[in-house]
C-alpha cells in the first residue's frame, strides 16, 4: 500500500543524499501537524533515481492548536487567578484554595507524562523508573525549603529538625548549597540530568531495550527508594520532607504564593509542551520515531541510536525533574514514596490512557486519571487501586491509541 509521504527510512537516507530500497518504517503524514505540508525535492542519488520529495517544515500548531493554546494560556494566567483572588469564598465562581492545589500538583504530574510521551512514545522506550527523576527534582527543591525554614523550627536551630532529632552536628556535604536560590535552580536540573546520563550511557551502549529495559529502571527506582529511607543519608528518612515556610524569604501559604507557583507551574507545562512539539517535528524527532520503529534499519543508514537515545533520556529525565521541584512547593512535602515504582507506573498509565506519540494526549491522561483519583480515594477509597489496574488493561485491550486517538477516530467517522 503506497503512502502520500516517502519513509522515515528514506527521508534519513534523502537527507544524506542517498537513495533507499527498505520497507516502510512509517509515514512522515503523521509528523506535520498541517494536514497539507508544502514540500521540498532531494537530488538524484547516484544510481539516477528520481528525486524524493519531502514534506516542508510546516508551522509548529495549527491555527486551531494555537486557539487551544492561547485558551490554555489565558486560563492559567487570568482566569484562575481572578476566580481565586478577587471573587470572595462565597461566590459560585469562587476557585477554592484546594482547587488551586489540586490543579497545580496534575499539571505537575501532566509535565512528567510529556516527559514519558518523548521516551516511550516518540522513541518507543518505556521506562517505569521516572519517578525517581521527579522525586529528585522535589528533594533537591525540599533541601532549599528546609533551609529557608531557619530558627522557626521545632528546636529553634538553622539545622533541620530531623537532624537535630538525629543529634547531628553539621550540614551533611551535599547540603553545601541548599541555602541558595540560584544554585537549587541549577541542580534541579543537573541532578536528574547526570543521574540520567550515567545511567543512560550504560544501558544504551550495552544496547539493553524492551522490556529488560524496563525492569532494570524499575530496579533502579527501587534501590533509591531503599536509599532514601535511610536515616544517615541526610534525606529525612521516611518522613521526607515537610513542614515548609517560606520561599525567597516569603511566606508560602499565603494565597498570592500559592498563585504564583500555580501560575509558574501552567507557563513550565505550556513551555514543555511547545518545547516538545518542536523537538518532535525536527530532523531529531525524525530520527527517534525511526528508531523506535526499526532500530537496526536506522544504524544500517548510518546513524547511531546511542547519541539520539541518550539526550532524549537525559531530556525527559530533565523534564521530570523541573516537575517534581514544583510539586514540593505546592504540595508540601516531599519523602521516598515518590520514588516508589508504583508511581513511576502511574506516569506511563497517564501517557497511555491519554494516548502515547501525541504530546496533548499525556496530558488529558494525568488530568483524567488524577482527577478520578482525586475523587475516588474520597468515595470509594478501598476500589481505588482497582480502578486504576482496570483502567490500564481496558485501554491497553480496547483503546491502544488512547482517549486521543478515540476522539481522533470519531471524528474522522463522523467527516467520513
Amino acid at each position: 500500500m503506497s503512502t502520500p509521504f516517502p519513509t522515515l527510512h528514506d527521508t534519513l537516507l534523502a537527507e544524506q543524499g542517498t537513495q533507499s530500497s527498505l520497507p516502510v518504517i512509517g509515514s512522515l503524514s503523521a509528523l506535520a501537524p498541517p494536514p497539507q505540508p508544502s514540500t521540498q525535492k532531494i537530488g538524484e542519488g547516484a544510481s539516477g533515481a528520481p528525486a524524493v520529495e519531502l514534506p516542508g517544515k510546516g508551522p509548529l500548531l495549527t491555527r486551531a492548536g494555537w486557539s487551544g493554546f492561547m485558551a490554555a494560556l489565558i486560563a492559567v494566567c487570568a482566569v484562575a487567578p481572578v476566580l481565586n483572588l478577587w471573587l470572595p469564598e462565597g461566590h459560585a465562581l469562587h476557585m477554592s484554595t484546594y482547587a488551586v492545589a489540586l490543579l497545580g500538583k496534575i499539571m505537575c504530574y501532566a509535565i512528567a507524562a510529556l516527559a514519558m510521551d518523548l521516551i516511550w512514545g516518540y522513541t518507543g522506550i518505556l521506562s517505569l523508573g521516572h519517578g525517581v527523576f521527579f522525586a529528585l527534582g522535589g528533594y533537591v527543591m525540599g533541601m532549599y525549603l528546609m533551609r529557608q525554614i531557619g530558627a522557626d523550627g521545632n528546636y529553634k536551630s538553622t539545622l533541620p529538625d530531623f537532624m537535630v532529632f538525629l543529634d547531628w552536628k553539621t550540614l551533611p556535604w551535599h547540603w553545601t548549597f541548599s541555602d541558595s536560590f540560584v544554585a537549587t535552580l541549577f541542580l534541579i536540573v543537573a541532578v536528574p540530568g547526570a543521574v540520567a546520563f550515567v545511567f543512560g550511557y550504560f544501558a544504551f551502549r550495552s544496547r539493553i531495550k524492551g522490556v529488560y529495559f524496563s525492569i532494570i529502571t524499575q530496579a533502579m527506582t527501587f534501590a533509591a527508594m531503599l536509599l532514601f529511607f535511610r536515616n544517615e543519608t541526610g534525606f529525612g528518612g521516611n518522613n521526607g520532607f515537610t513542614d515548609f515556610k517560606r520561599i525567597l524569604n516569603i511566606p508560602i501559604a499565603t494565597p498570592s504564593m500559592r498563585m504564583t507557583l500555580f501560575v509558574l507551574t501552567g507557563l513550565t507545562l505550556l513551555g514543555c509542551f511547545l518545547f516538545a512539539r518542536w523537538l518532535v517535528g525536527s530532523k531529531f524527532g525524525r530520527v527517534l520515531q525511526a528508531i523506535r520503529d526499526a532500530e537496526t534499519r536506522v544504524m544500517f543508514s548510518g546513524y547511531s541510536p546511542l547519541g539520539y537515545k541518550l539526550t532524549i533520556w537525559v531530556i525527559s529525565a530533565v523534564m521530570c525533574g523541573v516537575a517534581g521541584a514544583l510539586y514540593v512547593p505546592q504540595v508540601g512535602i516531599i519523602n521516598p514514596g515518590e520514588m516508589s515504582p508504583a508511581s513511576s507506573i502511574e506516569i506511563a498509565i497517564w501517557a497511555a490512557v491519554g494516548g502515547r506519540a501525541s504530546l496533548i494526549g499525556p496530558i488529558v491522561g494525568a488530568f483524567i486519571v488524577n482527577g478520578a483519583k482525586s475523587w475516588l480515594t474520597v468515595a470509594y477509597p478501598e476500589f481505588w487501586l482497582y480502578f486504576l489496574g482496570a483502567l490500564f488493561i481496558g485501554v491497553t485491550l480496547f483503546l491502544p491509541n488512547g482517549v486521543v486517538g478515540l476522539v481522533k477516530k470519531l471524528r474522522k467517522g463522523n467527516e467520513s
